[in-house]
């Protein structure tokens, strides 16, 4: 049995940024995908009463970006500096800011605001964070195309799963990404360790 177990529904959403940084780190865990009826029964196990959870060598965890900072500063994915670790900190905190955008406006229950929200979205919310990302981007520099230095950090991994958000609302998203986003989701798909993973993967709706 895996020392690592990481808990969530059959979906990407919060919990992919752990398993990518697993994957990315050549990390054996147990990959442990609920459906909403066994949830319930599930719940009273979890720590806080909501997924995703992790079990780490015997103890529970929860609250999905403290993990994935967690596994990523263990196992060398959080940059070679203080100052690395705070740009990858700064890029999660933006990517949860347009995580949020996009999600108000998918769990909306009135169509008719649904609707409006989602227009907003790609009207103001999209160009915002995608000009976040390039300028970030552009700052770094980097050979292949990286947030943080010449390799794949949490940073990566993080905003390639909340532009596959993004791509879920809308197919075509990906056409309006500017060329260095582009860059940093092929980087990330090239990895190795990843390029296998993301090709096996289950086809999920988020």
């Amino acid at each position: 049995m895996s020392a690592i177990k990481v808990v969530y529904f059959d979906l990407r959403a919060r919990g992919e940024p752990i398993r990518l940084v697993l994957e990315a780190a050549g990390k054996k865990y147990e990959d442990v995908r609920l459906s909403f009826d066994e949830w319930p029964a599930e719940k009273p196990n979890s720590p806080y009463g909501q997924l995703p959870y992790i079990e780490y060598n015997g103890k529970k965890y929860g609250q999905s970006v403290a993990l994935a900072n967690f596994f990523a500063r263990e196992f060398g994915l959080y940059g070679k500096t203080g100052t690395d670790g705070l740009r990858i900190d700064e890029v999660v905190a933006i990517g949860s800011d347009f995580l949020e955008a996009i999600y108000k406006a998918k769990f909306e229950n009135d169509e008719e605001k649904k609707a409006e929200l989602l227009e907003k979205v790609q009207s103001e919310a999209v160009p915002k964070f995608l000009g976040f990302y390039q300028k970030l981007l552009q700052e770094n520099e980097s050979t292949f195309g990286f947030f943080v230095g010449n390799t794949v950090s949490l940073a990566d991994l993080f905003t390639y799963n909340v532009l596959d958000s993004l791509i879920a609302e809308k197919a075509d998203a990906a056409k309006s990404f500017p060329p260095e986003v582009k860059k940093m989701r092929s980087a990330v798909e090239a990895h190795p360790f990843l390029r296998a993973y993301l090709a096996k993967r289950p086809q999920v709706p988020f």
